[in-house]
């Protein structure tokens, strides 16, 4: 049987591969994963060099898992979300990048044969993940039609229980979700594995952690990766790297048809570009489960749109669950139970809320950015109304999921044209009789950006 698509299939491949006691060590899986298509791209391959010979099944390893592996990562330009799995955080990743920036950072810090000096100087850790990958879907988006998309979409998984197929919610990109969060985990991997080397299976499972995320944890360290990458990688840097690894591959003999007749001037605008897009969708905005995601029942009858900008946020706490959920497992259950609800109790058509806030570092998609909610009598036309899983009237969400909403959630919000700048924010009791959102909370928001 060939396993889930899970990182815990994964996980348990890698312990396989390197088992000392079955001859392996840290570079196994990463010479492994080269020889299987990870690094099939002309930049990759200048930076770590030519694959070997595809491999055959290691005694190690089970015809399933042997098959789940070769699917995983044979090299697909066309579908990169087929070679994804589903982290116990809830996040698509895309085991290509990650494994290509496992292998940098291994190198980097002698473990392994050394990488080469590039030119013009390009960071290899970079290169192998995310430069020349945003460098290649930038300038294909800038050659094809005016409505070609460099960036995502997202999708879904016909199963988080069991993950088998991954479908994509829109036209797909060269870099799709999957891959741009694969390509964080592995510069951010990396970037720890050029400290000094670990058992790559020792390292993932310190990262992502185990399961479908069911118990009551600490966040996993995968939650933090846009904070923690954009703190390796700053925009500037980012810009800096996409335009050096366009002129690694200008420099490669035969050049890629992607840089005939594209001058400097506009390799140096399509890096500043990508830098730009990449930074504002993966960094600066939070991360939103989709409903496909956490098992959402169909909306009932038809959904009224918004008319977006909005000119308002209305906060709110659940009170019900009463605990801040803090995995994926435990924040998807408290949707499909407030949903159950609002739909069985209340005789709503749906989750009355627009986004969800767990303390897993995640939004939950409610009615999201464009559908008519019920959170806040009648106001509801008029605003987004955001929820904080749990009971807020004497303590507080801790501070990583404060700062999401107000730092996160509210300016993204305005830059992506869903609200006004000049939006107002308000406590769900300054409009109705309640004590939503709870005391605590109530006190603090009345600090922040657009209180009213």
């Amino acid at each position: 049987a060939v396993p889930p698509r899970h990182m815990d299939s994964v996980l348990d491949i890698l312990d396989a591969l390197e088992s000392p006691a079955r001859g392996g060590s840290p570079g196994t899986s990463a010479a492994l994963g080269r020889g299987l298509g990870v690094c099939s791209t002309p930049g990759c391959r200048a930076v770590l060099g030519e694959p070997p010979e595809p491999p055959e099944r290691p005694a190690a390893l089970t015809p399933g898992q042997w098959q789940l592996l070769t699917e995983l990562l044979r090299h697909q330009p066309a579908a990169p979300e087929h070679g994804a799995v589903l982290a116990p955080d809830g996040s698509t990743v895309a085991l290509g990048p990650l494994l290509a920036g496992i292998e940098a950072g291994l190198r980097s810090g002698g473990f392994g044969p050394p990488l080469p000096t590039l030119d013009p100087p390009a960071d290899p850790l970079l290169a192998v993940t995310i430069a020349e990958a945003l460098g290649t879907s930038f300038l294909l988006a800038l050659r094809g039609d005016s409505n070609a998309t460099a960036l995502g979409p997202g999708g879904c998984w016909d199963d988080a229980e069991n993950p088998q197929n991954y479908t994509l919610r829109g036209p797909p990109s060269p870099v799709p979700d999957p891959v741009a969060i694969g390509a964080m985990d592995g510069v951010v991997l990396g970037a720890r594995l050029a400290r000094g080397p670990l058992p790559v299976a020792e390292l993932l499972r310190g990262y992502y952690g185990t399961g479908n995320g069911s118990e009551e944890a600490a966040r996993p360290p995968s939650s933090y990766r846009r904070r923690d990458f954009g703190a390796l990688v700053g925009q500037e840097r980012l810009e800096k790297e996409v335009e050096a690894v366009l002129g690694v591959l200008r420099s490669l003999s035969p050049s890629p048809e992607l840089l005939r007749d594209v001058g400097t001037a506009e390799v140096a605008a399509v890096a500043r570009r990508a830098a730009r897009e990449f930074s504002e969708r993966y960094v600066e905005c939070p991360a939103i489960v989709p409903r496909c995601l956490w098992g959402a029942r169909p909306y009932r009858g038809s959904p009224s749109l918004l008319r977006p900008p909005l000119g308002s946020v209305f906060l709110h706490h659940t009170l019900e669950p009463a605990r801040p959920c803090r995995s994926f497992g435990a924040c998807a259950r408290a949707m499909r139970d407030m949903q159950r609800f609002h739909q069985d109790t209340r005789g709503w058509d749906d989750i009355g809320y627009s986004f969800v806030v767990g303390s897993d570092g995640y939004l939950y998609e409610g009615r999201g950015w464009h559908w008519v909610g019920a959170h806040t009598k009648g106001h509801n036309t008029r605003g987004f109304g955001v929820a904080v899983v749990g009971d807020f009237t004497a303590a507080l969400p801790d501070p990583d999921t404060l700062a999401l909403v107000r730092d996160e959630l509210l300016a993204c919000a305005v830059r992506r044209g869903h609200l006004r700048p000049d939006f107002s924010l308000r406590g769900h009791r300054q409009l109705v009789r309640t004590d939503c959102p709870g005391d605590a909370l109530f006190q603090e928001i009345q600090s922040w950006p657009g209180f009213q």
